[in-house]
């Protein structure tokens, strides 16, 4: 850090910069802690006795944060989770822990996309998994490109998502566009969705 500093043309020595390698590795060590955790172990407890659900579970709207291993640049979004059980459901803080542990590692959202989704079906062995992620990221508003409004959705599906068996796939992706999934970043687009309703839904948000 301090090359770098010296490398920008300031001078690291100086009282307002002396402490700041330390300062961005305890940063650092917060926002890249997901290497220290397994997403695996979040989904071990689950329950059986579900009066015999057995359909579509969707946890929606999921807020991450993550940066770019290309420029260490942030992006931030919203990820909606769902898989469909066999016999098997998890607790849905433990879907949103393993979205946050693997956004807090460098990524790119092609990735973490589907390394989310993968955990979720190898771990919980469900009928299928869909994952979606909707995010901002700041390298395209830093470098020459300039479009700071751009949002990019990468999407993975496994299972009776994938062969959209029973129409799963559409339904999910129904459900997560219904309403514009929130994603009201200072900034953003405005959220998918047409018709005079989610419009007025998207303002009612960015007040």
């Amino acid at each position: 850090m301090r090359t770098l500093l010296a490398w920008a043309g300031d001078d690291p020595e100086r009282p307002g910069l002396a402490n700041t390698p330390k300062r961005v590795a305890a940063a650092f060590e917060e926002r890249f802690s997901g290497y220290a955790q397994d997403p695996a172990a979040e989904l071990a407890r689950t329950f059986e006795d579900v009066s015999g659900y057995s359909d579509m579970i969707l946890l929606r709207d999921i807020r991450l944060e993550s940066h770019c291993e290309h420029h260490i640049a942030p992006f931030v979004g919203v990820a909606h989770v769902a898989y469909v059980p066999d016999r098997r459901v998890v607790g849905l803080s433990k879907l949103a822990r393993v979205v946050d542990i693997f956004a807090r590692r460098l990524q790119v959202q092609e990735s973490l996309t589907a390394q989310i989704a993968t955990t979720i079906q190898n771990v919980l062995a469900p009928k299928g998994v869909a994952v979606l992620i909707r995010a901002q990221h700041q390298c395209m508003s830093l470098i020459a490109v300039n479009q700071a409004t751009s949002v990019m959705e990468t999407s993975h599906f496994t299972g009776v998502f994938d062969a959209n068996d029973d129409g799963y796939r559409d339904r999910f992706l129904k459900a997560v566009h219904r309403i514009g999934c929130a994603f009201s970043l200072r900034g953003s687009a405005p959220p998918s969705g047409s018709g005079r309703d989610s419009r007025r839904r998207f303002r009612r948000t960015r007040r």
